[in-house]
């Protein structure tokens, strides 16, 4: 993974003046890159969980642009000229503010009307990020880019399906806003969609519910949300950096939590080394698995959608935590 880094302000605003000669030139010549729509809303996502959304409630009726491709992780995304032209051309834009700094930057910059905020469309909470431990990596001097959410909150709300719901139905008013025409499908498959979350929710509720221990340890501390929803103890190994390394103390504490919660399972994302989690493993006799923080969908996925992912993640849960 790379090192989380925002676009400096100077060049992020060139690239938008480049974006904004393209689109200019563009209109002149009577064309754009909106022209490729075949008549549907345009709408460009930061990253994959609100492209699914879009793509869920919208479908025939939406041509859906994301941001962040497959296999790059959302932090490090580094906005280019075409797509700080592609925020500008698009009928609705969705991003989650502050969980990537530089989709923020052009956004402001890039002066895009119709802005959705999956941030305002549900409750963000304050998780600590290396679970009891916490540290606040800005003070570290480990940049901006670290910063997950306004003063402190955690962004990971699409991994708590109640919560992905709600921003569910804010997107779909979102769209019924910007196309009227399409309004009642756009309820209809937002509504069918919230129906499925509330399915979800169920099945990690009833997964959950009995099981030998409510502790997981985790490499990457984006399941404050999850942890807080099912009951569970989420214990991050280094914050909400995967690959950042914990401190001798940190691991001493975390073998210590092991034991004390009779934890079985470590575990690591896929698109991450496993490097600390294997290393922890080995210290304390421990098994690694997966847990998938749903950043994008790759080869590597446990599952080729939300869904898939989200039930593979609670399987895997429930064998590290002893279902019953």
């Amino acid at each position: 993974m790379n090192v989380r880094r925002l676009i400096p302000s100077a060049a992020l605003a060139g690239a938008v003046a480049l974006a904004a000669t393209a689109l200019t030139a563009c209109s002149g010549a009577g064309g754009g890159a909106g022209d490729d729509k075949g008549g549907r809303l345009g709408v460009t996502a930061s990253f994959y969980p609100l492209q699914f959304l879009a793509e869920q409630i919208g479908q025939d009726h939406v041509k859906v642009t994301g941001l962040t491709k497959p296999g790059v992780e959302p932090h490090d995304l580094e906005i280019t000229p075409r797509q700080t032209s592609q925020l500008g051309d698009a009928d609705v834009v969705l991003y989650l503010k502050t969980l990537q700094p530089a989709v923020d930057k052009a956004i402001e910059l890039s002066g895009v009307k119709n802005v959705v905020d999956a941030a305002t469309l549900t409750k963000l909470e304050t998780h600590s990020a290396a679970g009891h431990e916490g540290h606040d990596h800005a003070a570290e001097g480990e940049g901006e880019g670290h910063d997950h959410g306004e003063a402190g909150t955690d962004p990971h709300v699409w991994l708590d399906p109640v919560k992905y719901a709600e921003i569910a139905k804010g997107v779909g008013a979102a769209l019924e806003k910007a196309d009227p025409s399409h309004a009642a499908d756009y309820r209809k498959n937002a509504g069918e969609l919230v129906a499925k979350l509330g399915a979800l929710d169920t099945e990690f509720k009833d997964g959950l519910q009995n099981t030998a221990t409510k502790t997981f340890i985790t490499t990457h501390s984006a399941f404050g949300y999850l942890a807080e929803r099912y009951g569970l103890d989420q214990e991050g190994i280094s914050g909400v950096d995967p690959e950042a390394e914990p401190s001798p103390a940190r691991m001493k504490e975390l073998q210590a939590v092991a034991k004390k919660d009779n934890v079985t399972t470590v575990f690591f994302e896929a698109l991450a080394s496993d490097k600390t989690a294997k290393a922890l493993a080995r210290d304390t006799g421990l098994r690694t698995d997966v847990l998938d923080p749903l950043e994008g969908i790759t080869d590597s996925s446990q599952g080729a959608d939300y869904f898939e992912v989200m039930r593979s993640n609670l399987k895997n849960l429930q064998k590290a935590l002893g279902s019953k």
